[in-house]
């Protein structure tokens, strides 16, 4: 094992932080994923229809929307027959605001993301002296600001994007109630475009198309880890009651596959999908900087993030893959880094699209992204990265 001294060292050379398993309580199991019946799979994965309906729609051109998130092809479409593109930790940056901290998983910020296409925002809470903080592993590691505060910044921005819906997806790391995230959505005003289901503990086939959830102004869905459904707060469902997930803590190009990893009480992905559950294809690997501490991986991201089918590790073969294993396209998909690949080409493709209205951010410098995820105190990050290394190494 190499001294304490020397992994000190080049811990504090390469990065400002370093972050342990980044997505939430693991709830991993075995199994081989059931094939379910669904309409047929091309060969190029492309606009795969879910084995699920959507709720009686009028035409959404009579409504006036010219194109719901960024296609006319999706207005008409349910939400659950979308493939929605995601920014995993979408509030924890690598760029100029966090001295470039090896604990980000993304280069730019939410409100960036969501003008490039980014329409699933992902990030962990955690209670930090009674406020609810977007902090990643620790608030002492990486700490992105209130939540509330993010929230607001993304409902400015879907203020001035009237045809966009937004899925939001929170891992409730201190297992904070329900009532507690009510506060801070009804604080920032964000919830007044919340979506309910008619029944919010269960999960259902049937969602509304885009064009109706942006007619009514219900277009903003979210999702919370580990919390208990409360008709109080309609608008805030619990993850698993609608969502099940493929492992996330991968840490080889060839670690990506479409087993179901959680919710547990679910034997198999082909098992969740009957239930009605939606799929969420998790594609982002972590590499080891120390023995214990896991950091991801930005090395292989244009592998990882690449929309092609030819290479293993890239997210068009993953994405493709799970279609023919599971008979419906992955309803979310999340991965570090969005703007390389893009990533988004590849949600483009399921859903059969060539999208308008974006603002690229290729060739952009990552530099200081002001807005939503902006990061604080990269000094007192530095104190953090030298006592959390001294306590990994003293756990070796």
């Amino acid at each position: 094992m190499p001294s304490l001294i020397s992994s000190l060292a080049t811990a504090l050379l390469l990065a400002s932080g370093i972050c342990a398993i980044p997505q939430g309580p693991s709830g991993a199991e075995s199994g081989i994923v059931s094939a379910v019946s669904a309409a047929s799979v091309s060969t190029a994965g492309v606009a795969v229809s879910q084995a699920t309906t959507a709720s009686p729609s009028s035409s959404n051109a009579a409504s006036g929307i010219s194109a719901c998130n960024n296609s006319p092809l999706l207005c008409d479409r349910a939400y659950n027959n979308v493939t929605h593109m995601g920014a995993h930790d979408s509030s924890f940056l690598r760029d100029a605001s966090t001295s470039d901290s090896l604990a980000g998983n993304q280069y730019f910020n939410a409100t960036v993301a969501l003008d490039a296409g980014i329409r699933l925002l992902q990030a962990q809470v955690h209670d930090a002296n009674g406020t609810l903080q977007l902090c990643h592993t620790s608030c002492t590691l990486l700490d992105a600001g209130p939540l509330q505060d993010w929230l607001a910044k993304i409902k400015f921005w879907m203020d001035n994007n009237p045809n966009e819906v937004v899925t939001i997806l929170l891992v409730n790391s201190d297992n904070k109630l329900v009532s507690d995230y009510a506060a801070v959505f009804e604080g920032s005003g964000i919830s007044t475009y919340g979506y309910q289901l008619s029944n919010g503990s269960s999960a259902s086939n049937t969602w509304p198309t885009l064009g109706d959830m942006i007619t009514s102004n219900k277009r903003l869905v979210t999702f919370i880890a580990s919390i208990d459904y409360s008709p109080t707060y309609p608008y805030l469902l619990s993850e698993f009651d609608h969502v099940f997930e493929t492992a996330y803590n991968v840490l080889s190009l060839s670690g990506f596959n479409c087993t179901l990893d959680r919710p547990s009480g679910q034997g198999s992905a082909g098992d969740a999908i009957s239930a009605g559950l939606m799929p969420l294809m998790n594609h982002f690997a972590d590499s080891l900087l120390l023995q214990g501490v896991q950091i991801p991986d930005e090395t292989d991201i244009d592998i990882t993030n690449s929309p092609d089918t030819s290479t293993t590790g890239n997210l068009g073969l993953h994405a493709d893959t799970c279609v023919k294993q599971w008979g419906v396209k992955p309803t979310f998909i999340l991965v570090d880094f969005f703007d390389h690949g893009p990533a988004i080409d590849t949600a483009d493709r399921l859903n059969g699209i060539t999208a308008t209205g974006r603002k690229s951010v290729s060739g952009e410098s990552k530099g200081n992204t002001s807005g939503a995820g902006e990061n604080h105190s990269p000094m007192g990050m530095n104190v953090a990265l030298i006592a959390f290394v001294v306590f990994a190494l003293a756990m070796v």
